[in-house]
């Protein structure tokens, strides 16, 4: 099979133009083709008067031999990858203990998955709750300012991920297409077939839910077993090698095998591996605010007159500025047609992410926007001192807020005039428990504010 990648249709094209243009660029005749799939679909929008679709198509062809032979200089035609992976069975020794994954997250999950399917019945330990259990917490912070700092935004089954948007990409590459066993297990437990071709796949809060729940089912009927609300808080080290783990409630667990699948926010397990001298080091990182503005403005600015269309969806945006002074500024995590949510873990912080469904039709678009730091030059010394740094800044921001989980807020022209804000524009922040209109100068470094 053939993959021909690049494939540029027009957006409102009808189905039988893909198999012609495919036949055109790789001059065969439609009997020469037997099977096309589409392997990916993209859009391009530089030109929004004239949006295009962009496939990467697998194609089984006549001859495909000598059909490859004819572009055998042309990088967009090429053989179909194999994209299976390779589960290469290892046997644990003799009389070892059962392996242990810490954190369900999605490294956890997928760590833990892959292990109970070699048989090797793993261990799951997340400090939070399951993941119905979790939302209901989570809940009581964005309706009632009532934080549990052990089941949040950041802690719990599914991890941080389950409140976000769902993305399922990134700019890496990925040559050995790991990414297909994880998008493959997606649908398995109930995505959406189309993640497997979309270039921007998501999924959404409420489908990540039942997803996160479908995986630990199916962890849970090959062998493995979670324990919930396990917190660890110390490593049995001997010889250079884990031995065991020690728990917040008392309990030890012997274990040879250990994958530590914790997210950016177990800032207390990161301080008990450096105490039990596992070398770590500090790494950049960023700091800034969420944006948003109706998401009808982002899509008539990107789509122009086919704003609104089905298959292009809510439109997205990514920004990037080097400043004179060697600091980048940029948006992150955009979310389309989303919500701004509370995602602090600690108590007397405050923290925010995005969030949005499958359907991306809330009425507002939000993204992050941050200026790049570093340990050398903004946190040096230990490798903790960036945690310190975190702490510093979301405090302020708690007290801007008002103290209450309330995020600090300030439209955007009174930001750039340098003057705080008295009150709310035309964009309804949707922001739970709420806003305080202040000066974000108050909890940002000044180079963020410059």
């Amino acid at each position: 099979m053939l993959r021909v990648t690049e494939l540029s249709l027009p957006l409102h094209h009808p189905d039988e133009a893909i198999p012609a243009a495919l036949c055109k660029r790789l001059r065969i005749t439609p009997r020469d083709l037997i099977k096309h799939v589409v392997a990916r679909r993209a859009h391009d929008a530089r030109d929004k008067a004239n949006i295009r679709l962009v496939y990467s198509i697998d194609a089984n062809v006549k001859n495909e031999d000598a059909v490859l032979a004819r572009f055998a200089k042309d990088r967009n035609v090429q053989r179909t990858p194999n994209t299976h992976y390779k589960i290469v069975p290892r046997a644990l020794a003799e009389g070892a203990n059962r392996p242990v994954v810490i954190g369900a997250g999605p490294c956890g999950l997928m760590a833990a998955l892959i292990l109970a399917q070699l048989g090797l019945r793993p261990i799951i330990l997340d400090r939070g709750k399951v993941v119905r259990e979790r939302t209901k917490d989570t809940w009581g912070l964005w309706r009632k300012s009532v934080l549990n700092p052990e089941s949040n935004v950041q802690f719990g089954e599914g991890g941080a991920g389950t409140f976000s948007d769902g993305k399922l990409y990134s700019r890496i590459k990925d040559p050995r297409h790991l990414d297909r066993k994880v998008l493959t297990e997606f649908v398995k437990a109930g995505a959406p077939p189309e993640i497997l071709t979309e270039a921007h796949p998501h999924i959404g809060t409420f489908r990540l839910v039942t997803m996160v729940e479908s995986i630990r089912e199916t962890i849970e009927s090959l062998g493995g077993e979670y324990r919930f609300e396990h917190r660890v808080t110390g490593l049995e080290i001997e010889g250079g090698r884990v031995r065991g783990l020690h728990i917040h409630n008392g309990d030890y667990i012997e274990a040879d095998h250990v994958v530590l699948a914790v997210g950016h926010s177990a800032r207390d397990t990161f301080a008990m591996l450096v105490e039990a001298g596992v070398y770590a080091e500090a790494k950049p990182f960023s700091i800034g605010v969420r944006i948003e503005h109706p998401q009808s403005w982002i899509d008539k600015a990107r789509f122009g007159a086919d704003a609104g269309n089905a298959i292009l969806g809510a439109a997205e945006y990514h920004i990037s500025h080097h400043c004179s002074n060697g600091r980048t500024v940029y948006s992150f995590c955009m979310c389309p047609g989303g919500t701004v949510v509370a995602a602090t873990s600690e108590e007397g912080r405050v923290a925010t992410n995005g969030m949005s469904q499958y359907s991306r039709n809330e009425r507002n678009a939000n993204s992050g926007f941050v200026v790049a730091i570093d340990p050398e030059r903004d946190y040096p010394g230990d490798p903790l001192a960036g945690l310190a740094y975190q702490r510093h800044w979301e405090s302020l921001a708690y007290v801007a807020g008002g103290s209450n989980y309330r995020a600090p807020a300030q439209r955007v022209g009174d930001f750039l005039a340098g003057r705080a804000s008295e009150s709310l524009g035309s964009v309804i922040p949707s922001y739970r428990p709420g806003v305080t209109p202040t000066d974000l100068a108050t909890c940002l470094p000044d180079f963020a504010v410059e």
